[in-house]
């Protein structure tokens, strides 16, 4: 993938307020490529530290493994402190914080 499409990814992320969430395949869409869900994982990876990774989840508001540092925990206490809704699978209600973008 192209740095530019890193770069279209991560600045699509940067506009996620703070108190909602998007998907991975949400800001996919928005890059342009409903494909691309996998490579807007590796452009939050790859993403400096003013974009705000925490705010993207999987389809079902799941949280990453990947995440770092601390993977799922951190990834649930950095939503936690913007006031984003939790169910009680401990997945993020979208219902309630989705960002619509």
């Amino acid at each position: 993938m192209s740095e530019n499409t890193f770069t279209r990814i991560q600045d699509i992320v940067r506009r996620i307020p703070a108190g909602r969430a998007a998907t991975y395949g949400q800001i996919a869409r928005l890059a342009g490529n409903v494909n691309l869900s996998r490579v807007v994982g590796y452009a939050m990876r790859a993403a400096p530290p003013d974009v705000p990774c925490h705010r993207v989840v999987n389809r079902s508001g799941g949280l990453s493994d990947a995440f770092q540092p601390g993977g799922k925990e951190t990834h649930r206490l950095l939503l936690l402190a913007e006031g984003i809704p939790f169910c009680a699978d401990g997945s993020v209600d979208l219902s309630r914080c989705a960002w619509e973008g």
